[in-house]
């Protein structure tokens, strides 16, 4: 009985491990309101001398460096 419970035991930490990989893996962009509701503001910023377009970034909270779209 008790190898079954170690097993059991090792199943659980093996999938608790297995969680932030799964995590990590998800589509790192992010709605402005998912930013904003999550902690964090919206930094705009120009690429090269603004003609080439702008990126928008989530800074601090939840989603922290995250695309926002």
């Amino acid at each position: 009985m008790r190898k079954l419970s170690y097993a059991l035991l090792a199943a659980l930490a093996a999938s608790a491990l297995a969680v932030p990989v799964t995590a990590a893996a998800l589509p790192t962009d992010v709605t402005a309101g998912q930013c904003v509701a999550g902690g964090g503001v919206i930094v705009i910023s120009a690429v090269g001398d603004g003609s080439q377009g702008y990126t928008k970034r989530c800074m601090g909270g939840v989603h922290d460096g995250q695309t926002v779209l």
